[in-house]
This record gives C-alpha cells, sequence and structure tokens, in this order.
C-alpha cells in the first residue's frame, strides 16, 4: 500500500521543482523571521533572492546540533511561542536537550510522513500497533502513535519498559506490529525466551525499528528470534522525529519523504557535496516545518542516496541503511572504525550474542588499546576453557582480518553486558582522561 501515491510515485523532474520553490520559500522565511539565519545567512553575503533552485543549495551555510544549544531554548523560531502546539526535546546526554517545536501544521505533517512509513512497511489499519518507544519529550513514541492512528490502526501506547508486561500484551492483545529500538527487541526475546514464551508463534508479523544504528546480523537475529520482519526507519529531533525516512517490505533502503525533507550528501570532513552513489554525512533542510525552518543540518550520520526507483512504485529517493555516525566513529592506532562494523563481524562469530561494549583506552604515554566485552550463550559459557578460548581467538582473528584493527576480546557469561530500554550505550572512551 502507497499511503499518498501522489506525493510518494511524482517523477524525479516534478519533485525537483517542487523542492526548489520550497527552498527558496523557506530560505526567505528563515531569513525573515529567525534572527540566527538572517546574521548566518548575511555573514555569508546571502540575501534570499540568491536561491532560485536546487542548484543553489550549496551556497547556504549549514546548521548544526550546536546551534541548537547555543539558542536554547526558543532562539531558532519562526512563529511567536502562542502559535506552538508541542514542544520536544532531545534526551542529550550532556549540557541542555535540543529543544523542537511544533505548529498545528507540522504535528499534521508529522502524522503524514509517519503513516507512509508505516504503511511502507507493509502496516494497515486491521494492525493492532504495540509502540515500546519512550513517550514525553522524545520524539519516538508519539511520532508512532499518531501516525499510526492517521493509519487506521489500533494503538497499545506501552512506552519502554515493564518487558514482561510487553510480551503478556503481545499475546493477549495480539499484537502485530511492535514498534521499539533494535536493542530492545533482542532484549525483549531473551526475556521471552526465558519465559518460555515463543514470540514466533503469536500475531506478531512486523517490527517497526530505529533510534540506532543497526546491522544485517542484528536484522536476522530479530527476524529468527520473534518470527517478524524487521523494518528499519530514521528520524531526527532536529527534522520532525520519526518520519524522515523508511523502508518498505523490498529491504532496498530507506524511502525518504524528500517533498518534506531535502536531503543532500556531504564530505565529513570538508562539507563539499557529493553526488549520488558516494558515501558521506547526510544533511536535510525542513522544506514545510513551520516553528523550525532548519536549513542544511548536519544530521553526523553516514549514508549514501539512490534517486532511482523502488520496485515498490515510490520514486522518492532511498538512503542506505546508516552505517554509523561521525561523532561515533573510532579512530585507533590511526585505523578508523564504526561500532556498526564490530557488530557485523562479532555477530558473524558463531556462539556470540548481540550484547557488546567496545572499551577504548589508553595508558599514559602509550598506544590506543581496544577491548570488547560480548556476551555468549549459556550453554559455551558453562563448557571448556578451551572451547571459550578458542572462540575468543576466533572473534581476534575475525576484528584483524576484516577491519585492520588490534582488539582484545574479553567472552562474558549471558547478561553481563547492561541491557537498554531504549538506545543502547556501546562505546565507553576513555582516552580524554589522558588527553586532559
Amino acid at each position: 500500500m502507497i499511503w499518498n501515491k501522489e506525493r510518494e510515485t511524482m517523477s524525479r523532474s516534478q519533485l525537483e521543482a517542487m523542492q526548489s520553490e520550497l527552498l527558496a520559500s523557506q530560505v526567505a522565511r528563515a531569513y525573515e523571521r529567525v534572527p540566527f539565519y538572517r546574521q548566518l545567512f548575511r555573514d555569508r553575503g546571502i540575501r534570499p533572492g540568491d536561491i532560485k533552485s536546487l542548484a543553489d543549495l550549496h551556497k547556504l551555510p549549514f546548521t548544526r546540533k550546536s546551534d541548537f544549544r547555543d539558542n536554547y531554548p526558543f532562539g531558532l523560531l519562526a512563529v511567536p511561542r502562542n502559535q506552538l502546539a508541542r514542544i520536544h526535546a532531545s534526551s542529550g546526554t550532556t549540557g541542555k536537550p535540543t529543544v523542537v517545536a511544533y505548529t498545528k501544521n507540522d504535528m499534521a505533517l508529522w502524522r503524514e510522513v509517519c503513516a507512509r512509513n508505516l504503511a511502507a512497511a507493509g502496516v494497515t489499519p486491521d494492525d493492532t500497533v504495540q509502540i515500546a518507544m519512550g513517550y514525553g519529550l522524545f520524539t519516538g513514541g508519539l511520532g508512532w502513535h499518531y501516525g499510526s492512528e492517521h493509519l487506521g490502526a489500533t494503538v497499545l501506547p506501552m512506552s519502554s519498559g515493564n518487558t514482561k508486561r510487553q510480551i503478556m500484551l503481545i499475546q493477549d492483545f495480539e499484537t502485530t506490529v511492535f514498534c521499539c529500538t533494535p536493542s530492545y527487541g533482542i532484549f525483549i526475546a531473551e526475556q521471552a525466551e526465558e519465559m518460555g514464551v515463543d514470540l514466533r508463534a503469536t500475531r506478531l508479523r512486523v517490527g517497526i525499528h530505529g533510534a540506532e544504528p543497526w546491522t544485517a546480523e542484528m536484522r536476522r537475529e530479530l527476524e529468527r528470534r520473534l518470527g517478524l520482519d524487521p523494518i528499519d526507519t530514521y528520524g531526527l529531533s532536529e527534522m520532525i522525529g520519526p518520519g524522515v525516512a523508511g523502508e518498505c517490505t523490498y529491504h532496498c533502503g530507506l524511502h525518504l519523504n524528500e517533498d518534506h525533507f531535502l536531503a543532500e550528501i556531504v564530505h565529513p570532513e570538508t562539507g563539499d557535496p557529493l553526488p549520488y552513489g558516494e558515501k558521506g554525512e547526510l544533511v536535510l533542510t525542513a522544506l514545510t516545518k513551520e516553528a523550525l525552518p532548519v536549513i542544511r543540518y548536519r544530521t553526523g550520520d553516514i549514508t549514501r542516496l539512490d534517486p532511482s526507483p523502488c520496485k515498490c512504485g515510490r520514486t522518492m529517493v532511498r538512503m542506505e541503511k546508516v552505517s554509523g555516525r561521525t561523532d561515533d566513529m573510532l579512530i585507533v592506532r590511526g585505523v578508523n572504525v564504526f561500532p556498526s562494523q564490530i557488530e557485523t563481524v562479532l555477530l558473524q562469530v558463531e556462539g556470540v550474542q548481540p550484547h557488546y561494549v567496545i572499551l577504548v583506552d589508553r595508558e599514559l604515554g602509550a598506544m590506543d588499546e581496544l577491548e570488547i566485552w560480548v556476551e555468549v550463550s549459556e550453554a559455551i559459557f558453562a563448557d571448556d576453557i578451551g572451547q571459550l578460548k578458542g572462540l575468543q581467538q576466533k572473534a581476534e582473528y575475525e576484528m584483524r582480518e576484516t577491519l585492520g584493527i588490534q582488539a582484545r576480546i574479553k567472552l562474558v557469561e549471558p547478561h553481563r553486558i547492561e541491557r537498554s530500554m531504549g538506545k543502547a550505550r556501546r562505546i565507553i572512551d576513555r582516552r580524554a582522561v589522558y588527553d586532559q
């Protein structure tokens, strides 16, 4: 099912003409109503009339997460406070949160794009959607909630946590669609197995996942243990929350809602635009947002774009699954590596579980050291020391051969790695202690 066929199947020429018009209008609006953008554009010698088409996009300066913090809480608003219908904020780990806001029209837009993503995932009005993402200031739970209702599905607003109760409701309420982070999906599977519940025997059929990078190996784990079709989605609070992009059932990239979010790929270091097919940092412009007209926002997410039409009939650009973040990239002894690459290698080693933590350390005056703690199954951990040693050596060998990194692998017992009801914490970098 295509939710909005007129928009989602329009030709590239039609789409780009629409984008050019929306871009020019949004730039003029930001210049007029947001002092931050007016000064930013003036510093670059830009006036709204200079931006006439997509060919002029590269002239515009970038917006960064630090700009949200510097203008906290409402310095980026383009509307008076009395026109706001909703305020959300990111769950930042340090400092002030990133504040985002919505008018009534923005809320309608949010429902629309989330409904599109759900429809692409195969969700229909006949489904019961259990939402195990956080409600509140975090945008995840409420985005899928309103998108599901807009689609006509039945919603179970469980929020995250209460795992045993989640499993009970999956059974009793015959849930068919489950929304959660990939890591929480694995945790749900573990808990169900310990309770003697086979989730593959329930009516679960679609998983809506996002909020953290995850690999093809993690997808296979979710398929195997939950008995559903895991669908990757992409969103970020600075744009709108969930609803920016999402896979269809063909799993050949995430359909990006380009009539609302203009996407480009730039070189992570230079900021220079890159062509379709090249991997780099995703930059987004909110073409239709009223409260926050964000221009050329550097997401920090690494991906590539494909403008060719999909087999499902949708014609908007598809973005590759995010492989990592520019701020998550580890440089260990001169080698660049993303946590998702480490996860891919680990999960190809038979016997290890999809729970791990990466510790990067450096003793004073010494080289960087990389240690990876990863859980193994109960049966393997209880087996002889020789088997554990062999598994450890195999994992270390695969890291060297596949990624070119020297890492100590520490195999730990089941449930040793802390579980998360939301985004999993994968990296502990202790090197900063020695850099001060």
